[in-house]
């Protein structure tokens, strides 16, 4: 049989009782490949630029502790530790959106656009604020609990003989706009100095990242990620319907609850550390969509890798643009996600 004609299957695992599919054809592997190594090649940019320049040869070097001394400390101490967070935010609040708009079946579901970056953020808030003596681990958890909470209201809520994927959307803006207020209080009841903290949080900042950032995050990140790449299936078996995917053999359920939970924990993950940075959750899984498809063992690291190199490029020219002003993130996320967000409303109205 010649290498052309040899079927091109997906790359399986079994785990448990379920076989899980990552990868469907050479393209997409390629694919991913490539967006790892624009991830790699911004992560190495970013590193070098800032007060200091550093070309990418000795950032390489530094990184391995090798070369100029100042370099080693500023590359090792100061810019690593961000970028890396960065990344991680990106990649959890892009995964989180790509899981919500498959459970959904909705393209402008994503945690940020229904409430659920809002809910996660009073909780961070009321963290920062009323207690501010806390230890920044207790951040991720507090972050998963407002988001829980506020995801199981909107659900209740929508819920009508099944959950209507418009309604869904529509409660959780109005979900949203009342946890943003409650924050806003927070702010301007809590002392000034951590009111100023909050606020910059409020607005999605990995200013201040250190290695302690990279070590609360990380666990999160693998475990619920190698946890919605062991679900990607059923995530394809419920964009069916219920009916056709539990006659597919999914348990609808359990699968639809576990991956609701997932969705909120890695969003919670990403919200307690890099705050409340927009519409990466929305940009990166249709971005990820359209380079590589709809089958979920391919989407989700796709989804991941682009919400990481948005938010890597998305710091590095919040950094430098205005020097020597620190822009938080969020605000050119926001600029290229409101945008794209009025986009997909006017498409859905075309064609409805």
């Amino acid at each position: 049989m010649s290498r052309s004609s040899r079927p091109k299957g997906p790359i399986s695992v079994r785990v448990g009782g379920d076989t899980v599919s990552f990868l469907t054809s050479r393209r997409q592997i390629v694919i991913l490949c490539v967006l790892v190594i624009v991830l790699l090649l911004a992560v190495i940019i970013s590193i070098g630029f800032g007060t200091k320049y550093v070309n990418p040869w000795d950032v390489t070097q530094a990184i391995f502790g090798q070369g100029d001394k100042l370099d080693v400390v500023v590359v090792q101490k100061l810019r690593l530790p961000r970028i890396i967070v960065g990344a991680l935010v990106g990649a959890c609040l892009a995964m989180s959106g790509a899981i919500t708009q498959g459970l959904i079946r909705n393209p402008l579901a994503s945690p940020d656009i229904m409430g659920v970056t809002s809910g996660a953020s009073v909780a961070t808030t009321a963290i920062i604020t009323l207690i501010p003596s806390a230890s920044v681990f207790w951040l991720p958890p507090a972050a998963f609990v407002g988001a829980a909470l506020t995801t199981l209201l909107i659900y209740v809520l929508s819920w009508k003989k099944g959950v209507n994927p418009l309604m869904l959307v529509l409660i959780g803006v109005g979900i949203g706009a009342v946890a943003s207020a409650i924050s806003t209080m927070l702010l301007v009841t809590g002392p000034t100095d951590v009111a100023q903290k909050a606020f910059n949080w409020l607005l999605g900042s990995v200013y201040g990242s250190s290695w302690k950032h990279v070590n609360m995050m990380l666990p999160w990140f693998i475990v619920l990620g190698v946890l919605s790449l062991i679900f990607a299936r059923r995530i394809n078996m419920l964009q069916l319907g219920d009916d056709l995917a539990a006659g597919a053999g999914s348990r609808v359920e359990r699968d639809r609850t576990i991956l609701l939970f997932t969705a909120v924990g890695l969003a919670g993950a990403g919200i307690s550390v890099g705050g409340a940075i927009g519409f990466v959750a929305l940009l990166a899984p249709h971005i990820a969509r359209k380079l590589i498809g709809p089958s979920y063992g391919s989407l989700l690291p796709a989804s991941a890798l682009s919400g990481a190199i948005i938010v890597v490029v998305a710091d590095v020219l919040a950094r430098n643009l205005f020097t020597p002003l620190d822009i938080p993130v969020g605000v050119f996320t926001s600029a290229v996600g409101a945008p794209f967000f009025i986009f997909l409303l006017w498409k859905s109205r075309s064609s409805s």
